[in-house]
């Protein structure tokens, strides 16, 4: 089929303390390139952007490297519950599931909200539309996770989050480690959404609600999109992700939309990443936590953020 547009796509896997070795970068690698490969696959066919993003999301939700579906933290009571949001470009739809248990991909819950009257479900409803869609139970949890818990609990709960990659050998030993997993797409059409998904920041007071779950965590118009990981109340103080869209939307590029957002965030003291799209192709990162885990394709190659020096960077690729 002829494009109309050449698709573009971008996902992270969380952002936090420095990758501690190339063998590190080249791990994260092997989980990131195949999910930007078969998902890129994908939006050269012609799917929409919002099915690519829900698959890629599905991928990152299966791979136990994350936190999000499995390999998931768990939260100071020891249970699993995962947010997730959607938000459709074209159609300015936001959906949301907050606090879900039980499922495996909490963004195949948030697919459906799309078409809903109803589309941002907490626990209990996000159980009960599991049940009416005759989705199967399923556990999120690892070994690893489990073992990260017993040790915290031991440790009187000392530590405010749980790490974000669960291989430990990925990273640095540090309680800064978070995030969540994330996915924004262009397709072929020149529409764009983006979708993102995360097991928590782990060992948090029950019903706390992550930006994940938020507009303010994920945003999307025919304008831009962006997903944000780490430190969720630093992201919803900023309005991380509704700001920069925002700014294009006014008519900023999204290179200068980032650039005026992280700069603002450094001046405040957060600590978080970004991912973007724009309606013209143009990629974008951001962060000032010390990492990245991103990859991409801009329509020729597949590349990656995990090589972006310590400190706070933006990227665009136009």
């Amino acid at each position: 089929m002829n494009l109309k547009v050449q698709p573009k796509l971008i996902i992270h896997g969380g952002a936090g303390s420095s990758l501690k070795s190339k063998g590190g970068m080249e791990a994260v690698r092997r989980s990131l390139y195949p999910v930007v490969e078969a998902v890129y696959s994908l939006l050269l066919s012609g799917v929409s952007a919002t099915e690519a993003v829900v698959r890629g999301c599905q991928m990152l939700e299966d791979d136990p490297c994350f936190n999000a579906g499995t390999g998931s933290v768990l939260q100071s009571d020891g249970q699993i519950r995962m947010s997730a949001s959607l938000m459709d470009g074209a159609s300015q739809s936001f959906s949301g599931v907050i606090n879900v248990s039980r499922v495996r991909n909490p963004i195949e819950l948030v697919q459906f909200l799309q078409t809903s009257p109803d589309r941002v479900l907490s626990d209990f409803g996000a159980v009960e539309l599991a049940r009416e869609l005759q989705i199967p139970s399923y556990n999120c949890l690892t070994e690893l996770r489990l073992q990260e818990w017993i040790q915290e609990r031991q440790d009187n709960f000392k530590r405010t989050m749980a790490g974000v990659v669960a291989e430990e050998e990925l990273l640095e030993t540090s309680n800064a480690r978070r995030g969540t997993i994330g996915v924004v797409a262009l397709d072929t059409y020149g529409r764009l959404s983006a979708g993102t998904s995360t097991g928590g920041k782990g060992f948090e007071r029950l019903g706390r609600v992550s930006d994940s779950a938020m507009p303010a965590g994920n945003y999307a118009t025919k304008y831009a999109a962006v997903s944000c990981t780490g430190i969720g109340e630093d992201i919803i103080d900023e309005c991380l992700a509704p700001r920069i869209v925002l700014r294009v939307t006014d008519g900023m590029s999204l290179k200068d939309a980032m650039h005026r957002t992280f700069a603002e965030a450094s001046e405040n003291n957060r600590d978080f990443g970004a991912i973007a799209l724009d309606a013209r192709g143009a990629i974008a990162w951001g962060k000032t936590s010390e990492a990245l885990l991103a990859a991409y394709h801009d329509g020729e190659k597949m590349s990656d953020t995990l090589e972006i020096p310590t400190g706070k960077e933006i990227g665009c690729l136009i």
